[in-house]
């Protein structure tokens, strides 16, 4: 029996949940993941957990990466992770960025947020955490 061919290229959501207007961060690290080979699908501003989670699962995505700088990150990340549960896409991995302060990283690490990147954090590090999320089968 041949081993099954590789997956294709991974393929990343980015979204910006809630009402937050500032997408710059977002747009450059999603320019980054595609200049990477990745297929990175950008939602746009101010998506609710419904909508990052529908779009996710319409576009078969590998991973999630929300941004936020608004300060909901406690109330929409885990929003985000509970949909994934409840439509049996927990394979989806997701990261985050933005403005999260350290204890708030700590629990939502705990609940199932796969990486936080916070300012300063460079492009060549997300672009291999987004790389090691996704599994060998995308190496």
């Amino acid at each position: 029996m041949s081993p099954s061919p590789p997956a294709g290229p991974i393929r990343v959501l980015i979204a910006k949940p809630g009402l937050d207007g500032h997408d710059r961060g977002a747009k450059v690290v999603a320019r980054a993941l595609r200049d990477a080979g990745m297929e990175v699908i950008y939602a746009g501003l101010r998506q609710t957990p419904e909508e990052i989670v529908e779009s996710a699962l319409e576009e078969d995505v590998n991973l999630i990466g929300l941004s936020i700088l608004s300060g909901a990150h406690m109330a929409l990340f885990p929003r985000v992770l509970a949909l994934l549960k409840q439509k049996r896409a927990s394979r989806i991995r997701v990261f985050a960025g933005g403005i999260i302060p350290d204890e708030d990283a700590r629990r939502l690490k705990r609940m199932g947020i796969r990486a936080i990147f916070g300012p300063g954090s460079s492009l060549e590090e997300i672009v291999a955490t987004a790389r090691k999320l996704a599994g060998p089968s995308h190496s």
